[in-house]
């Protein structure tokens, strides 16, 4: 153990942290674990290198994330984000975290804005003579629904609301990243790694292989992995539902294109 070795100085170790986002960034349960397990061990020598796959998804998901790679800058740890295909929207709100941040040559990286969509099919239910009624309290508890009626004064609310979310985000890149020219890089846009390399997004050109083999080569490397051990039961139902999530996160993609965030 680490008490065990006393004043002798250990070689240093390099503990590597999987993450693939989908929409909601339910990978991060495992990556909270990951993090704590990783942190009681490592020490300040060490490094923690994250292979990110994310296209984005929900804002306050991937804020919890961001959160969670927060913990080991806090602690002092050189944190390494490795993204072989894609970084984009919450996905480069986590990876703009990094230390250094390496990318592939054609990984996506990027889209740094805010999109809100919501179905609406008050028309129909107007053509049909079906009524929808809502009952709250507070003048903005709901602004766009998908059966009530959009007003201009809703709409108007949902984009003030967006457009903060968008400068906090801006805000936390430039704090993360300040070499970026935030105003040029935050119009939503997706560049390929070579290109957001010359816009200072990310570090240096490489793949997360590389990145890895190398670290063998003056460190111990450890592959850090929280397992959840489930039932027979709980595995046909985790089949079933990912096979739906897959169907769901197909459309949104193809519906959304880049606007993950």
């Amino acid at each position: 153990s680490d008490q065990d070795e006393g004043d002798v100085e250990r070689k240093k170790r390099v503990y590597v942290i999987n993450f693939k986002g989908d929409i909601a960034a339910n990978a991060v349960t495992c990556l909270r674990e990951e993090i704590t397990a990783t942190l009681s061990m490592a020490q300040e020598q060490d490094e923690v290198l994250v292979r990110l796959e994310s296209p984005g998804g929900m804002v306050h998901a991937y804020g919890l994330a961001s959160s969670q790679l927060l913990r080991i800058k806090n602690n002092k740890i050189p944190l390494t984000i490795c993204v072989d295909k894609v970084a984009a929207s919450g996905g480069y709100m986590m990876a703009c975290l990094a230390d250094r941040l390496v990318v592939a040559p054609f990984a996506m990286i990027g889209s740094i804005g805010v999109l809100v969509q919501v179905p609406n099919f008050h028309k129909v239910l107007k053509k049909h003579d079906v009524d929808y009624e809502i009952i709250s309290a507070g003048e903005y508890k709901r602004t766009l629904t998908t059966f009530g009626e959009i007003t201009k004064k809703g709409k108007e609310k949902v984009q003030e609301d967006v457009q903060v979310i968008h400068d906090i985000f801006k805000q936390w890149v430039k704090d993360h990243r300040p070499s970026v020219d935030i105003e040029k890089i935050a119009t939503g846009e997706v560049w390929v790694g070579m290109q957001a390399k010359e816009k200072y997004m990310v570090d240096e050109i490489k793949t997360s292989d590389e990145c890895i083999v190398s670290a063998c080569e003056e460190a111990d490397v450890y592959e850090v992995e929280y397992a959840m051990h489930k039932s027979i039961q709980d595995k046909l139902g985790a089949v079933f539902e990912g096979s739906v999530e897959k169907l769901f996160s197909s459309w949104f993609e193809k519906s959304n294109q880049n606007n993950f965030y």
